[in-house]
């Protein structure tokens, strides 16, 4: 269900570009059980917390060490590790996606003012806090490979907890179009450490109407 963490930064990568010119009520059930059984990259199960705690550290090693890296390479020697929200389950939720039958190109606003053209692949219904929500899930429209969905978000947290130019999730495509929608793994566009690249902004029928506090956080640095 979630995504290895390599797969995750190729999908960032495609993302974040340098600036250049079964019955879904069935299946909801099954997968509420199966989230805490389920580990993203290998087949041993271990506890949520250090699962995520991995995926964390996998990434700061990223970050410091990878050529592909977003960070200044002058500063990637001293770059602190990444700031996240406490690791906390609530955050991680079963949703339905509803497909969307259409190949209308919709362009996305992007953090240098260019347009990024997206096709909708489907609304993604969740309850988080109680609240039911929904969250648009995007591809590429220049891309053909489908088996991975976009899905920017905003949320009350934006400008102030987490980076006001929102966050992301990336999703595995599933047969059964339930998803494990895990907020502790948002992450930060790359624009954030990097002016050069250019992100998408997430749309207005993204944009969440509570804080979301799981994932990457902003810290003194930012």
């Amino acid at each position: 269900m979630a995504i290895c963490i390599q797969d995750a930064f190729f999908s960032i990568l495609q993302r974040s570009r340098r600036s250049a010119p079964v019955p879904a009520r069935t299946a909801l059930t099954v997968l509420t059980l199966a989230i805490a059984l389920s580990s993203a990259c290998t087949p041993a199960a271990r506890p949520y917390a250090e699962e995520i705690g991995a995926w964390q550290a996998e990434k700061d090693q990223y970050m410091r060490l990878s050529p592909d890296s977003p960070v200044p390479a002058a500063q990637r020697a001293t770059f602190q590790p990444l700031p996240y929200f406490p690791i906390n389950e609530e955050y991680r939720v079963p949703a339905a996606l509803k497909a969307i039958e259409s190949t209308q190109v919709f362009e996305m606003s992007t953090s240098t003012g260019q347009r990024r053209k997206m096709r909708r692949v489907g609304s993604l219904a969740f309850t988080l806090k109680g609240q039911p929500l929904a969250l648009t899930a995007f591809v590429d429209a220049s891309e053909n490979d489908m088996r991975r969905l976009f899905v920017p978000f905003g949320d009350l947290t934006n400008g102030s907890e987490t980076y006001q130019g929102g966050r992301y999730l990336d999703l595995e495509r599933t047969a059964s179009g339930v998803y494990d929608l895990d907020f502790n793994r948002a992450y930060h566009p790359f624009c954030l450490f990097n002016s050069g690249y250019d992100c998408p902004v997430p749309p207005r029928e993204n944009r969440l109407p509570l804080p979301v506090r799981a994932g990457e956080r902003l810290g003194g640095a930012h």
